[in-house]
């Protein structure tokens, strides 16, 4: 059975899931539903979980679109899979496809997923600390309104991420991050410098006229039933998917 959680948004069509870490075909250490391509798992058993993972969402995994993501923020528009092999190093994606999956992989990072219903467009974005600071989701947000989404009508997901209190960081990279986003400025459980991108993320969105925002109560690295790079290094990655009707 895959462990996840999905929801769709006041019967508008849009659509917003986050997947756990179970109910996958994955070895130790990937365990059990790892999506990741790029971590070092076996290339036809992350086939098989992203085919699970999807059709357990009711999606076709042929129409999933992936990113080759890189901490950058770098938006591509898409109406459909990569015809290549060669997927581009971007970390949002936005369409206005109905029907069409955007998928983000996280492993403490902030999946956001977007959507305005109305305009029928959706956005992704993959919001680690370094994406958040180059301003990943002013981006995203931007390429969904040059295809007709307005901010107002936007309605914002974030998924389970590393929190304040368990993302430690020096001093001066606090500071750093913190002069781009003070809502990031944190500190840890045990009382050393930390970032909080999730207050960071929200914070932007609430800047750029995203009214209708919710947070996943989850923080990776606590939570044993998610993949955390910061707590175990080599590890699987987690999958937030956004898809109109």
């Amino acid at each position: 059975m895959i462990g996840q959680r999905s929801e769709t948004s006041d019967a508008s069509g849009a659509h917003f899931a986050f997947t756990d870490r179970w109910g996958g075909v994955s070895a130790v250490p990937y365990e059990e539903l790892n999506l990741g391509g790029a971590v070092g798992d076996d290339p036809e058993t992350v086939r098989t979980n992203r085919e699970l993972a999807a059709k357990s969402l009711g999606l076709d995994p042929d129409r999933v679109v992936w990113m080759n993501q890189v901490h950058g923020n770098d938006v591509a528009e898409v109406d459909g899979p990569w015809t290549t092999g060669d997927i581009p190093p971007v970390d949002g994606l936005v369409t206005a496809t109905r029907g069409l999956a955007l998928a983000v992989l996280t492993a403490d990072c902030v999946p956001v997923l977007l959507a305005d219903p109305v305009a029928g467009v959706v956005g992704a974005a993959h919001a680690g600390r370094p994406g958040m600071v180059a301003g990943i989701v002013p981006a995203a947000v931007d390429a969904m309104a040059s295809l007709g989404a307005d901010p107002a009508r936007i309605v914002a997901r974030t998924g389970p991420a590393v929190c304040g209190r368990c993302y430690e960081v020096p001093e001066e990279m606090r500071a750093e991050v913190a002069a781009v986003e003070p809502a990031a400025y944190a500190e840890t459980g045990w009382g050393t410098p930390a970032v909080d991108v999730v207050a960071g993320v929200h914070a932007q969105l609430e800047r750029l006229g995203v009214r209708d925002r919710q947070r996943s109560p989850v923080c990776t690295r606590e939570s044993a039933d998610h993949f955390s790079y910061r707590r175990d290094r080599t590890t699987g990655r987690l999958a937030g998917y956004v898809w109109l009707d």
